[in-house]
């Protein structure tokens, strides 16, 4: 059912607002774990292994938040909790006495961002059917700003205060719009169509247990495994291999953010008018392109050039990927939705462990791992389009 024009604009301003304050912390994440790193004297795989942590715990709640969410008529209260979980949780977490704890409470913090974005998302696309690419491009834009402010903030934070008080810092804008969703939560439109049941699992099992769905899984896992393996290793690449400052190194990571966010709703809206596929494939190819750039022994600007160019280009494709999963499934946006964010973190967490263990030997061979996996998730891809172009084959 579609909410009447006038009030779209409005609903996904809020949900923009709301997935930004929801991924501050996660986001801040990315520059804080060098500095716990240095704090707690952990190697480039215990680093990796904190974030893949993090990122297993957020993909135990991705499905389970699309089911209840696909069973609930008012999604308002459900939206509403996350920024309290999300808030509470990392501010717990900062005072974290060691490795394992640390890892442990940054896993259940996660889980409240987790919850947000099958929710969110499988209420705009089904209030926006015929523009899903642009929808959920705009919806992630949220998301991408948060990976811009967040460690822009937390690189000049860092250089007067510890990790600790950077984390409880930023939980701020969680609580903040916490406060003022309490609200706009009766405000989102309550879900009309039928609750979700077994037999609409049993057909999602089959949709995605076929060879089309397993191929499409392979092009997303592989493809975030890539996109996390850059992430985790740039910003530690940049402090200790080029000596680069917090500062700079924020607005560095900060500037690939912002180019993948501002591609993000044209690439989506591209995808839905041109093809998703090709769109992959392209935004792919530019990013393992320039990610290999970046292993060769280049000045410090046209590295952080590559870099910048690798990261943004894999993150501007990321609506494509969420639009083509909901596109194939067909039904139940939230629980599609909640199953792909599940496997994208899930399984792409494996590309920080990856790129951890890499990166004990030598820094820059994480990013010629990235680029394997961006070559992966294209084969991959090009075996999907192949086999929908045969639909007699499963």
């Amino acid at each position: 059912m579609s909410t009447p024009s006038g009030r779209r604009p409005s609903l996904q301003l809020v949900f923009l607002f709301g997935h930004m304050a929801n991924d501050w912390c996660p986001a801040s994440l990315w520059l804080l774990i060098p500095a716990i790193g240095l704090a707690l004297d952990l190697q480039p795989s215990q680093l990796g292994l904190l974030i893949s942590i993090h990122a297993f715990g957020a993909a135990l709640a991705y499905f389970p938040a699309g089911v209840i969410a696909d069973r609930t008529r008012n999604q308002g209260r459900l939206l509403l909790m996350t920024f309290w979980w999300v808030g509470i949780g990392y501010a717990v977490a900062s005072f974290a006495p060691g490795f394992w704890s640390l890892a442990l409470l940054l896993a259940v913090a996660g889980m409240g961002d987790a919850v947000w974005h099958p929710i969110a998302t499988g209420v705009l696309v089904r209030q926006i059917p015929d523009r899903r690419g642009q929808t959920l491009g705009i919806h992630a834009v949220g998301g991408t700003l948060a990976e811009v402010l967040s460690p822009l903030l937390v690189g000049l934070l860092l250089t007067i205060l510890d990790w600790r008080s950077t984390l409880l810092v930023a939980t701020l804008p969680a609580i903040l719009m916490g406060l003022a969703f309490i609200w706009y939560a009766q405000s989102i439109p309550r879900a009309t169509h039928k609750r979700i049941g077994r037999s609409d699992l049993i057909e999602l099992k089959r949709t995605w247990s076929s060879s089309k769905g397993l191929a499409l899984i392979a092009a997303i896992s592989t493809y975030n495994m890539a996109l996390i393996a850059l992430m985790t290793i740039t910003p530690l690449f940049l402090q200790r291999e080029i000596k680069f400052s917090t500062g700079i190194t924020g607005i560095l990571f900060a500037a690939a953010m912002l180019f993948g966010a501002i591609g993000q709703p044209w690439v989506g809206r591209l995808s839905d008018t041109a093809g998703r596929h090709g769109v992959f494939i392209a935004g792919s190819i530019l990013g393992l392109t320039t990610a290999i750039v970046a292993t060769l022994p280049l000045a410090a600007g046209w590295i952080s050039a590559s870099l910048i160019l690798s990261m943004g280009a894999l993150v501007a494709i990321r609506s494509g990927v969420l639009a083509m999963a909901v596109d194939f499934s067909g039904h139940r946006e939230a629980t599609t939705l909640g199953f792909v964010f599940m496997v994208m973190d899930g399984v792409g967490a494996l590309g920080a462990v990856l790129a951890g263990l890499v990166g004990d030997f030598q820094l820059r061979y994480a990013f010629l791992l990235a680029a394997a996996l961006s070559i992966a998730s294209i084969i991959a891809m090009l075996l999907f389009y192949r086999l929908q172009r045969l639909p007699l084959l499963r």
